[in-house]
C-alpha cells in the first residue's frame, strides 16, 4: 500500500500550500524505490521528511534534492553509510555561498532548468542553443554551469536506468561538452599564461572536467585540459614538456587513505606547483593542510580567485 495512501484531507492541503511531495512521487522523480528512501532515513538519517497527522511521509524540494546528492555519490561508489558525512562537510563548505543568492535567483535558474529540460526532452538542439544564449545574456559563467546547466545534467545522468533518461543525458552532454571546449579553445587562443588541469583516473566526467577548466580560466590566463585517463605517472613527463605555471588535478570522488601520499609524492615530480580542485579537494583540505598541495575547492566563484592567488604567492598551503 502506498506511504500516503488514504491520509486525510489535511496532508492535502499541506502537500498544495507547502509544495511537499508523498512518497511515491518522490520514487518517481528520483528513481529511488520507497524501501530504499525509509531506510535511508531510518538507518542513516540521510534525509528527514515532514510527518502528517497519520504519520504519512511528505518530502520537500529539499529533500528530493538531497536523495539526488545521495545517488550521485553511490554511483561513484562511495557506500551509503559515508555519504552523511560527505554531504554535511561539502554542504557547508556551499552554505555561504548559497546564502548569500536571492530567492528570486534560485526561482529564476529553476524555471531555466525547466526550459532547458523541455528541449532536451524534445531532442531540440535549436532550441537548447537558443536557451544556452539566452541564460549566457542573464547570468555570469559561473551561474550558468554551477547553478543552471550541470544540476540538470547530474540529475539525468542518475536517473540513466530510467526509460529515455540515457538518450537524454548523451544529448545535453554532447551538446555541453561542444560548446564547452569552444569556449575553452577561445580563451587559449587569448590567454598569455597557461595552467593544465588533468582528472585523477576515474574520479570525473569529461564534462565536470572540461567545465572545470572553464571556471579557473580568466582573461590573463587560460587552462589547457588533459584528457581523462591520462596515467598520473605521466604528468611528470607532460609538464616538461609544457612548462605550465601550475598543475591542477580535479577530483569529484571523496579522497582515499592514501591521496596525501601519492600527492606528495606526484608534488616532487613535477616541475611546477601541484593544485586540487572539485568536490575531492573540499574534503582533503584537512588531511592536505601543511603540504606542498593547495585546494582550490569546487565553487566556481572562488576556484579562479584561489588560483590566481596561489599563483601569486598569496594562497597558503
Amino acid at each position: 500500500m502506498s506511504d500516503f495512501a488514504g491520509a486525510p484531507s489535511l496532508a492535502s492541503s499541506v502537500l498544495k500550500q507547502e509544495e511537499l511531495f508523498p512518497i511515491r512521487e518522490v520514487a518517481r522523480l528520483t528513481g529511488v524505490n520507497p524501501v530504499t528512501l525509509r531506510a535511508w532515513e531510518r538507518r542513516y538519517g540521510l534525509i528527514q521528511p515532514t510527518r502528517t497527522e497519520s504519520g504519512h511521509r511528505l518530502y520537500s524540494q529539499a529533500d528530493i534534492e538531497a536523495v539526488r546528492s545521495i545517488l550521485a555519490w553511490t554511483e561513484r561508489g562511495v557506500a551509503v553509510s559515508k555519504v552523511g558525512k560527505i554531504l554535511a562537510k561539502s554542504g557547508a563548505a556551499k552554505a555561504a555561498g548559497a546564502a548569500e543568492q536571492p530567492e528570486s535567483d534560485t526561482g529564476e535558474w529553476a524555471d531555466w532548468q525547466a526550459q532547458v529540460r523541455r528541449a532536451v526532452t524534445a531532442f531540440d538542439e535549436p532550441g537548447l542553443e537558443r536557451l544556452y544564449g539566452q541564460v549566457f545574456s542573464s547570468y555570469p559563467l559561473a551561474v550558468v554551469f554551477q547553478d543552471v546547466l550541470m544540476p540538470l545534467w547530474q540529475e539525468l545522468l542518475v536517473r540513466q536506468d530510467e526509460y529515455g533518461q540515457t538518450s537524454e543525458w548523451l544529448f545535453l552532454d554532447g551538446f555541453l561538452r561542444g560548446r564547452v571546449l569552444q569556449r575553452l579553445q577561445n580563451q587559449r587562443a587569448q590567454a598569455r599564461e597557461r595552467v593544465l588541469l588533468a582528472a585523477l583516473p576515474g574520479h570525473c566526467r569529461e564534462l565536470e572536467l572540461l567545465v572545470a577548466g572553464l571556471l579557473l580560466s580568466g582573461a590573463d590566463g587560460a587552462v589547457s585540459v588533459l584528457g581523462p585517463g591520462l596515467p598520473p605517472e605521466e604528468l611528470a613527463l607532460v609538464c616538461d614538456k609544457l612548462r605550465p605555471q601550475a598543475l591542477v588535478l580535479f577530483s569529484n570522488q571523496p579522497p582515499s587513505g592514501d591521496l596525501p601520499r601519492l600527492l606528495a609524492r606526484l608534488a616532487l615530480a613535477v616541475n611546477c606547483p601541484l593544485l586540487l580542485a572539485g568536490e575531492g579537494a573540499e574534503l582533503a583540505e584537512e588531511s592536505l593542510r601543511g603540504t606542498p598541495v593547495a585546494c582550490l575547492g569546487n565553487e566556481g566563484r572562488l576556484m579562479q580567485r584561489r588560483l590566481r592567488q596561489f599563483l601569486a604567492g598569496h594562497l597558503d598551503t
